[in-house]
Order: structure tokens, then C-alpha cells, then sequence
């Protein structure tokens, strides 16, 4: 089992920057692959960015490339998204999700452990 817990969000203006951390404990976060998704009101949860269990290769969604950066720290068992340049678009909870095994996904559907989420609103 594998427990995470998102922090970091806030309320800020267009083009402020935020940084979210997913720490993660009940096992080691370097067994598994770490994504970020997203949730607006009346949408459903869709993928942002993922990470590697090596932390080699990330992934993103188009809408965040060039803006956001995930990485990972294993030796802190924390994963962070770092989210430049923020627009009111990118307003929502926001949740860091495990799965087994090495490789990331895009799907939602192929993560195993969740966190609550953390709330990121981005004013214009």
C-alpha cells in the first residue's frame, strides 16, 4: 500500500507560479510510477504530467508542456510538480497518483493509489 498526500496548491494570479508536492509513505515511492492529473467542476479527471519510477522519463499533457515540470525525489519519497507561467485554465484539484511497476500511463484507469487532491486556482 502506498499513501500520498498532495500539498502546495493556493490561489494565485495569471502567470504566478506554484510548486505541488505528493509525498507518499506505506512503502517506498521509488517502486513506482508517480502522475499528476487534474480535475475542474463538471470535468472529468484528465492527465497533466508522469513520471518514470527512475524518474528518466517524464510525459505531459500538450497543455502543460513548456509551463510545468514533474520530478521526483526518491531519497524524500516526494514527487513535485512544478507549474510556471499558470493560467485560469489550469484552475482545479489536482492529485498525485502511484502505480506498480515502472512505466507510466495516461489513463487514470491504470493507477493504483490516489491522494485527496489539493485545490489550485489560478485567478485572471
Amino acid at each position: 500500500q502506498v499513501q500520498l498526500v498532495e500539498s502546495g496548491g493556493g490561489l494565485v494570479q495569471a502567470g504566478a507560479s506554484l510548486r505541488l508536492s505528493c509525498a507518499a509513505s506505506g512503502r517506498t515511492l521509488s517502486s513506482v510510477a508517480v502522475g499528476w492529473f487534474h480535475q475542474a467542476p463538471g470535468k472529468e479527471r484528465e492527465f497533466v504530467a508522469a513520471i518514470t519510477r527512475s524518474g528518466i522519463r517524464t510525459l505531459y499533457t500538450d497543455s502543460v508542456k513548456g509551463r510545468f515540470t514533474i520530478s521526483r525525489d526518491n531519497a524524500k519519497n516526494t514527487v513535485y510538480l512544478q507549474m510556471n507561467s499558470l493560467k485560469p485554465e489550469d484552475t482545479a484539484v489536482y492529485y498525485c497518483a502511484a502505480r506498480n511497476g515502472a512505466y507510466y500511463s495516461r489513463s487514470r484507469n491504470d493507477y493504483d493509489y490516489w491522494g485527496q487532491g489539493t485545490q489550485v486556482t489560478v485567478s485572471s
